[in-house]
């Protein structure tokens, strides 16, 4: 760093937080400390926050100040800017269009998003382009003089994605990137957390209540207060794996890949909840294929919780549909022969085969986690949720306190799978 900029840090680290305020006039009103840019010398700014305490307005605010050159690193306009969240709708419809989005914030001419285009083009010229991490080599080609990403730790491809963009981010004096995300122990926020140029700022959901519905914190403090789900999602802490948890995240994320290849046989696992009211069980959906040579790929989690009988039914086939699956496989435990009738309720041509669980969660699991071990099992994209559950796992039969409803539906799928005579794909005209 040359002797100019050097004294601008040196400035700036020893300004108090009411300057700072000032020099992002648009943001001083209704910013907290831990929203504002850390007065040093890093070159990626990673902001954990639970959900809604306001880390997606910090980032949207760093970006638009950054734009428009009111930011507290001098009046210097950047032009090119990238936006990076898990998928191009995430993108628009968080960082862009989103209430805490860019587009949202005060200005005298909004800046205008050209959908076709891909990219947000503000009053003066500058230019904030989206990206997806489901497509890292789309970055390629570009370069930038800042960058915010979203949800980092859900983003698809992390690593390829983050290394494409770190590329990119050439421009200017000093180039920098926010990235504003719920922690989770994925490698690439830990890979982070450990470099010397990343500034970290915590933030937790009860911090911003004066912007949230009345009630929220207590009704979430009163339903998961002390859980490691609120200590993750609510406090914004990073909650590292169960030390008996029996899936590793690591493995997980490195056998990850962009395609699957011409597979001879797809399922789509079925676990239903007992009840479908907003406190019970999710209903797992997951779908999985089998490739040629003898590995099971993750293709789909349309797990979710409050669906009734016929809507988690019809989820299910919408999904085998989709993958024009061979089989659905659905357990009756809880329903017996009611769900494998709700099931041809909604569609009576569709291959359905009943299992029911005679053994515990943890020894059903254990054989997959086998697969899992051997390179067996490759997840086709990110499974964020998912991949919580199996990461949180024990042998007590639960994931984050909850019963683990996506993994159950995961173990059959796989377990259909890998059966020695599994039948071959059928193809439908």
């Amino acid at each position: 760093m040359d002797g100019f900029w050097a004294e601008v840090e040196e400035e700036l680290a020893a300004m108090p937080a009411h300057v700072l305020r000032g020099a992002m006039p648009g943001w001083a009103a209704c910013a907290r400390p831990a929203q504002l840019p850390p007065p040093s010398d890093w070159r990626q700014w990673l902001l954990i926050g639970g959900r809604g305490s306001g880390k997606t307005r910090a980032g949207a605010e760093w970006i638009r100040a950054l734009a428009l050159g009111e930011a507290p690193l001098g009046p210097c306009v950047h032009g090119r800017i990238a936006l990076v969240a898990e998928t191009l709708g995430d993108a628009r419809e968080v960082m862009v269009e989103g209430e805490s989005g860019l587009r949202s914030l005060d200005y005298e001419t909004r800046p205008v998003f050209e959908a076709t285009r891909r990219r947000l083009v503000f009053p003066n010229g500058a230019v904030a382009q989206i990206f997806s991490s489901e497509d890292p080599d789309a970055l390629r080609g570009y370069q930038f003089d800042a960058a915010w990403g979203d949800e980092l730790a859900k983003w698809t491809y992390a690593d390829a994605c983050f290394d494409n963009l770190q590329l990119a981010l050439r421009l200017g004096r000093h180039p920098r990137m926010v990235l504003t995300t719920t922690p989770r122990g994925v490698p690439i926020l830990k890979r982070l957390l450990a470099e010397d140029g990343t500034a970290v700022t915590r933030m937790r959901t009860a911090e911003n209540a004066g912007n949230l519905s009345d009630g929220f914190v207590e009704a979430m403090d009163a339903r998961y207060g002390g859980s490691r789900l609120a200590r993750q999602e609510l406090d914004g802490e990073m909650i590292e794996a169960r030390d008996d948890a029996l899936f590793d995240r690591a493995a997980i994320d490195a056998s990850r890949v962009r395609a699957v290849p011409d597979l001879r046989r797809i399922v789509v696992a079925v676990d239903p909840p007992a009840s479908s009211g907003q406190r019970s069980d999710a209903c797992g959906i997951v779908a999985a294929g089998l490739g040629a040579d003898g590995t099971a790929y993750v293709l789909a989690d349309r797990s979710r919780r409050g669906m009734k009988p016929p809507e988690w039914a019809a989820a299910a086939i919408a999904l085998f549909r989709e993958w024009e699956a061979d089989r659905i496989v659905a357990e009756v435990n809880q329903g017996g022969e009611m769900v494998e009738a709700v099931l041809r309720a909604v569609a009576p041509d569709v291959p359905v085969s009943s299992v029911r669980a005679s053994r515990g969660k943890w020894l059903r699991a254990e054989p997959v986690a086998a697969f899992y071990e051997q390179g067996r099992v490759r997840h086709a994209g990110n499974f964020a949720d998912l991949e919580d559950e199996m990461c949180d796992f024990g042998p007590d039969g639960l994931s984050n306190g909850r019963s683990p409803d996506r993994l159950d539906a995961l173990v059959w799928a796989i377990t259909a799978l890998m059966q020695p005579r599994a039948e071959p794909r059928v193809r439908r005209l």
